[in-house]
């Protein structure tokens, strides 16, 4: 089973692929990283959601399984989202990156402080 080609822009490692929650896998999530809890909450909260507003009859039934698979492609829609993200930062030149550092970084100095001797009194202001 061949899957589709990885780039170097994974957050995931190939080897901690394995330990990954199934829903990630399944939705082969390669930029958005949810845990377990995040996982459980994904499927089985927007089942369990779904089912609540099926009993309260504000939505039909055909809505347990729209719902989670809603959900779904909303995760995948936001990992496609912060892939073309992460590319597009990628693009940005050298030049223009260096540019942004030095706009960005604070100015470190040194300022200048009188210096009194100890039986001295301080100037006053």
């Amino acid at each position: 089973m061949t899957g589709p080609t990885r780039t170097p822009w994974r957050t995931v490692p190939t080897e901690e692929e394995s330990y990954r929650p199934l829903y990630a896998r399944l939705l082969g999530l390669r930029f958005v990283n949810p845990g377990g809890v995040l996982c459980f909450l994904f499927f089985e909260g927007a089942v369990a959601l779904a089912v609540l507003l099926a009993l309260a009859e504000l939505v039909s039934w055909w809505a347990v399984p729209v719902l989670p698979l809603a959900v779904a492609i909303m995760v995948k829609l936001n990992d496609v989202v912060a892939e073309r993200v992460i590319h597009s930062a990628a693009l940005v030149p050298e030049q223009e990156r260096d540019r942004f550092r030095r706009q960005v970084e604070p100015v470190v100095g040194r300022a200048r402080v009188p210096q009194t001797l100890p039986g001295e009194a301080r100037p006053r202001r």
